[in-house]
């Protein structure tokens, strides 16, 4: 039986600021529910009063209900907005997180059950890498065939596919070198008592479909599930999901098939179609009442969204007023179009004293950034790139992560190999070499075999000294985290290895050296943060938590008067008031790579992203010649802006007006050197 609502009238006690189909999701209880939010439709402000909905009219305790979303910042989010709602007792014991996150707290209470040892560790897209290397023909294999492996893993993974089933599918000889690769890299994994990010979903998946009894442990701990972007799914995920509801089928999706923008790492739109199939009571509820866009903005979205075919049909509207005309900006190459959309935002910056950071330049891919890099700073316009590096990516937070990985599990050979000479202490390469060999032979991790005489023999006097130093250091370290707590022991360790002076030898400057060490320092703050959360701050399972921050948490940079530049993916879940979404063509978006049915409305969704991105002015721009690998090329306008109601548009090809084609692209030329007058004077 599916249940399609949308504007049944409810009367709501304390529900009044919210729009009829939001109060209809919030207690929509007695059915699975599936919420079909589109941009800017409330899906958050739905999320976080179901759950207050959940604990003071149902009756449900905080500590059985679940949250997950994709990242941590929407995590945190979510999280401050329901515990506004409430009051302490209320939220005691509620649980908002990211799924991998979930996946984690499983595997740390039921790793004996999967063949691990307490302390596991988690490998990181880095981590991975090398070991997937090393695994690979010795003869140095190319690095193109190391990254497809490493991405047919995760793929098969994501997939649900373990490595027999991959060796039994396995269609050529390619397929047959990755799933052989993959069964040793698992092998290696939990020898190294090792997971990697993708088995944080996968193994608690295949621990559920073997132990009965552990399923129903968790059943009875959620007996109410909520999922954020619930189309960013992939396989993995949707049969964990469908595990741990289907005893209650108490759960609620909030998710929008339009906004499905990932399937190039495992997303799939169609677990939406699932749901029908598995929760045949799935009732469904439409958000399209719009708060961010203006009408004339949804309805150029609108349209070239329904070139896609379509489960449920939805139309985003507005009650902020049609707002002013999409303007297509046709450039003559790609350096114009760079110029005029920096000067546009200039113009635009001091005609309505609109501050920097109110402007967007989004774009297809990351290469795309550096004109208007160039542009920006030859005009004095502050900007920043919405994904530099992050936090935990940083080369001190590496060094200190791995330090306690290693004091955690001693059998993280990757944490080991990372730190064993740094800071330097006199283990030189043929020493590491010598010992992974040894290792390698013994199939056992670096450090068991480090006090083994058979080592002894294979190595210089001076090479085994300093191993055994090394060595003893870890094992005082590993006495010590039994009496003190992570954040003091993470100060004794940046003290005995001099590691503020390391800085200093190893950076260009004073300044560098001084930043590095105030990255040591948050480091040292987070860990402390993260004690206060937890009722037993145990060192494995915060360096747990640590590593998969690494892995989710992009650092918080100050959010100063600057121009945002992103691509569309990082732009998701972002708005604007004047976004520009740049190089609109076609081979970029559509991407080359994309041409299918499939990559095409893919790529549909994306310009639609890029489009919901815009609060009240989107101009869309496109070089007609653009340069490539040294060559002038011929560019066509993406056929997207072709899909868009040609009377919501302004521009030197695309008007609302009855002017000649001369007399529009005179119009658009005549605004741009107004501007360049302006800025000149």
């Amino acid at each position: 039986m599916l249940i399609i609502c949308k504007h049944d009238k409810i009367p709501g006690m304390n529900l009044q600021h919210m729009n009829e189909p939001q109060q209809l999701a919030v207690k929509a209880v007695d059915h699975p529910c599936l919420v079909l939010a589109g941009a800017g439709s409330g899906k958050t402000r739905v999320i976080t009063q179901k759950i207050a909905w959940l604990i003071r009219q149902e009756g449900y305790q905080a500590s059985h209900i679940r949250a997950v979303t994709f990242t941590n910042k929407a995590a945190r989010e979510m999280k401050q907005r329901a515990t506004q709602l409430l009051t302490k007792a209320e939220s005691k014991g509620l649980r908002i997180s990211t799924f991998h996150t979930l996946g984690l707290n499983i595997l740390q209470q039921e790793y004996s059950t999967l063949g691990y040892r307490k302390g596991f560790s988690i490998l990181d897209s880095k981590d991975a890498e090398a070991c997937i290397t090393e695994l690979q023909h010795k003869d140095s294999p190319e690095a193109e065939l190391i990254k497809k492996t490493q991405y047919q893993i995760s793929n098969w993974k994501n997939e649900f596919i373990t490595p027999e089933q991959a060796l039994q599918q396995a269609e050529d000889a390619l397929q047959q070198h990755h799933a052989k690769v993959y069964l040793a890299y698992q092998q290696q994994l939990q020898a190294c008592n090792s997971v990697d990010f993708d088995d944080l979903i996968m193994l608690p998946v295949l621990l559920f479909r073997a132990h009965e009894k552990i399923l129903n442990k968790w059943q009875d701990r959620i007996h109410y599930l909520l999922i954020d972007e619930y189309q960013d799914t992939n396989t993995s995920q949707y049969e964990l999901i469908k595990l741990l509801c289907q005893m209650r089928q108490k759960m609620t999706v909030v998710g929008d098939d339009d906004q499905s923008i990932y399937a190039w790492r495992g997303a799939k739109p169609e677990n939406i179609n699932r749901l029908q199939q598995d929760f045949p009571r799935l009732q469904v509820v439409k958000l399209e009442q719009n708060y961010r866009s203006t009408g004339r903005i949804l309805k150029v979205a609108n349209q070239v969204i329904s070139n896609n075919v379509h489960l449920f049909d939805k139309k985003l509207w507005s009650a902020s007023g049609p707002g002013e005309f999409i303007r297509i900006l046709p450039c003559k190459n790609d350096q114009d179009e760079a110029k005029n959309v920096v000067i546009d935002i200039i113009g635009k910056h001091y005609q309505t004293n609109e501050p920097y950071n109110n402007f967007a330049i989004l774009y297809r891919g990351n290469h795309q950034s550096r004109l208007y890099e160039k542009a920006l700073r030859e005009n004095s316009v502050p900007y920043q790139i919405t994904g530099g590096t992050a936090f935990f990516e940083r080369s001190e937070i590496k060094d200190l992560t791995a330090y306690l990985r290693i004091i955690s599990n001693p059998d993280d050979d990757r944490a080991l190999l990372r730190i064993i000479n740094t800071p330097r202490r006199e283990i030189g390469a043929t020493t590491i070499k010598t010992l992974g060999e040894y290792a390698g032979w013994r199939h056992s991790p670096l450090s068991t075999v480090l006090h083994e005489a058979g080592l002894e023999q294979k190595l210089s006097r001076k090479g085994w000294y300093s191993l055994q130093r090394f060595s003893d250091w870890l094992d005082e370290k590993r006495r010590q985290a039994e009496q003190v707590d992570a954040m003091e022991l993470t100060r004794s360790i940046v003290k005995e290895l001099h590691y503020e002076d390391w800085l200093l030898d190893t950076s260009n400057s004073q300044k560098q050296a001084t930043a590095r060490m105030g990255n040591v320092e948050e480091l040292i703050s987070w860990i402390g943060n993260l004690q206060k959360q937890h009722d037993e701050p145990t060192l494995d399972k915060l360096v747990s938590q640590l590593t998969l921050m690494s892995i989710l948490e992009n650092s918080d940079e100050n959010q100063s008067e600057s121009v945002q530049l992103t691509t569309f993916h990082a732009a998701k879940g972002l708005e604007f008031p004047f976004v520009y979404l740049v190089g609109f063509e076609e081979d970029t978006i559509p991407h080359l790579q994309c041409q299918d049915e499939q990559g095409i409305e893919e790529e549909r969704r994306l310009a639609y992203v890029g489009i919901t991105r815009a609060e009240k002015v989107l101009t869309i721009s496109y070089a007609k010649t653009r340069q490539k690998y040294g060559e002038i090329i011929q560019c066509e306008a993406s056929r997207f802006i072709a899909e868009m109601p040609a009377e919501e548009l302004e521009g030197a090809e695309h008007s609302n007006s009855n002017l000649s084609v001369e007399e529009k692209k005179n119009k658009g030329m005549d605004h741009l050197a107004g501007l360049k007058s302006m800025l000149s004077g």
